[in-house]
């Protein structure tokens, strides 16, 4: 039984550590186009990101603030 639980936390270990390595880019909304979301969200881009898709992100936001 103990080595059975020692072989499932491995695995589920293994999947969440996979799951971090690869986090997607945030999207334009009312929380991340605004103050520290905003902060946050374009140091994500400029860490991760190309520049047209920093760019897109900034659209979204303006196209938020007209609506």
């Amino acid at each position: 039984m103990n080595f059975k639980y020692s072989i499932c936390i491995l695995g589920l270990s293994a999947i969440l550590v996979g799951c971090g390595g690869n986090a997607s880019l945030p999207e334009a909304s009312t929380v991340n186009c605004q103050g520290r979301g905003m902060e946050i969200a374009l140091q994500a881009f400029n860490e991760r990101g190309t520049e047209a898709q920093r760019q897109v992100f900034i659209d979204g936001c303006n196209a938020l603030v007209k609506e």
